[in-house]
């Protein structure tokens, strides 16, 4: 087998599972007698050795298996798919290589478990890149800025999350124009801050990094504005943006309805808005008690259909209009399909929950210091689902505005939060010690990230040439 390129789960002697004994203790095998947790010398000793396994150096390698063909693995990933709304998904691919970049983590994942990677086992993102990290409500009303994506999420290498944020700096700065000796210190810093902050995690005991998170005192100019940002999406600004008030009789009130806006939020049939309603019941079983006090205050008045992502388009996605005990006390559930992570396929010795929908929400509860408290599951039919409040006072980046110094800030906002997901999740004393403290992964994961980004530029074009040719249906600016 090739030094060079070698499936994922080989590992010189170690396999997923024996790596992944670092990551929690005590540590029972199979016979149930318990061992003691390795000491803090004997992880980091373990997290240097694993640099003979695969020297930080050789984390910049890559190239293009020579079978390689993007198109079909994205016709393949779109098979079980609502093939009316796939044009939507394509025009959004194609609009530039970011957005294809965003809806490519299928063919990504593909691509990076052909190399080898250190052993070291965290909870991935799976879908890391700067348009999934923004602001959002804390169960006690607090803003938060922390990882908001996890539909790929599920235990698997660091160097996944990593190398795909990185290059995702890239194409988000090329795409604004930003110059390529800005796109590669954005993402020197960001593993630069990667690295310094696993280093700081692994000092804190598990309670104090449990808390830690990233909050409206931060110092960061554009977190403290995406934070604001947050702070205007209320419940009301919701209310009169997703809703409006049918035609009633005089001195009647009515409630209000979701306010359609085809393709993009449509109507459903009431056979589909029964089944979605009639799943809340499932749903409301995974909610702690507490939870349960509020969901059973609100009840379902409408439902609809709503187009949402990039990588999420054209699969099941339902909202619920919720009204409470007033006509302006409202809330929104996203009823969103969740299928296979796209790494299972490459990651079969690694378990994750059978239901789809659990794992999801599973791993963001993993990633998150603070997550939706209305975060959970539910099946309809054969299908799996997450269920969580839609834009409680979310926000986001914007990418026009990674370039300059807002791109080399966001980097290192970037760096420390992804440190903190791996920190919670995975050995964060071996994985710092592997990173080390020299600027070694640093230059590597630049040359990862640059010889990627290009691959996505060609990618998209091979995309774009495909619509043109009328190869693949594509609806351009939706």
């Amino acid at each position: 087998m090739s030094a060079r390129r070698r499936p994922f789960g080989y590992h010189a002697g170690w396999s997923v599972r024996a790596s992944s004994t670092f990551l929690t203790g005590p540590c029972v095998p199979d016979n149930g007698v318990k061992f003691p947790i390795p000491s803090v010398r004997e992880r980091k000793q373990h997290g240097r050795s694993l640099r003979q396994v695969l020297a930080r150096t050789t984390q910049g390698d890559w190239e293009p298996a020579a079978d390689r063909n993007p198109l079909a693995v994205l016709a393949r990933v779109n098979r079980h798919r609502f093939k009316a709304l796939l044009p939507i998904k394509m025009g959004r691919m194609a609009a530039s290589p970011f957005g294809f970049l965003r809806g490519a983590a299928p063919l990504m994942a593909a691509d990076l478990a052909q190399w080898p990677t250190s052993g070291l086992i965290v909870q991935m993102c799976g879908d890391a890149h700067v348009n999934n990290l923004g602001a959002f409500a804390a169960p006690d009303g607090h803003l938060v800025f922390d990882l908001n994506d996890f539909d790929e999420s599920m235990p698997g290498p660091w160097e996944w999350d990593v190398k795909r944020m990185a290059t995702s700096l890239v194409v988000a700065g090329r795409c604004a124009k930003e110059s390529e000796s800005g796109c590669r210190n954005a993402v020197r810093s960001f593993v630069e801050h990667y690295r310094e902050a696993l280093t700081q995690y692994s000092k804190l005991c598990v309670f104090d990094l449990a808390k830690f998170e990233i909050r409206r005192r931060s110092q960061l100019p554009l977190v403290r504005r995406v934070l604001g940002k947050a702070e205007r999406v209320t419940p009301q600004h919701l209310l009169e943006k997703y809703t409006e008030l049918p035609n009633g009789r005089p001195n009647r009130p009515v409630p209000p309805r979701i306010r359609l806006r085809p393709p993009l939020l449509q109507r459903v049939s009431r056979q589909v808005a029964r089944d979605v309603v009639a799943s809340l019941a499932e749903y409301r079983e995974t909610l702690g008690p507490d939870r349960q006090l509020v969901f059973d205050a609100y009840h379902p008045v409408n439902v609809a259909f709503k187009v949402a992502g990039t990588g999420s388009v054209a699969l099941r996605n339902y909202v619920v209009l919720c009204m409470g005990k007033r006509q302006d006390d409202a809330i929104f559930l996203q009823v969103k399909e969740a299928q296979d992570a796209c790494g299972a396929a490459f990651l079969a010795n690694i378990r994750v929950p059978a239901h789809q929908g659990r794992r999801v929400a599973e791993g963001q509860h993993r990633l998150q210091t603070e997550s939706d408290p209305l975060l959970g599951w539910t099946t309809i039919g054969e299908r799996h689902f997450l269920v969580r409040q839609l834009a409680d006072h979310k926000a986001g980046v914007d990418g026009a505005e990674l370039h300059g110094a807002t791109l080399a800030e966001y980097a290192e906002v970037c760096g420390r939060i992804l440190a903190k997901g791996h920190a919670r999740t995975g050995d964060c004393v071996a994985l710092a010690a592997y990173c080390g403290e020299s600027d070694r992964l640093d230059r590597a994961m630049v040359k990862f990230a640059f010889v990627y980004a290009d691959q996505t530029i060609r990618d998209h074009a091979l995309l774009t040439a495909a619509i043109r040719k009328r190869k693949i249906k594509a609806l351009l600016g939706v």
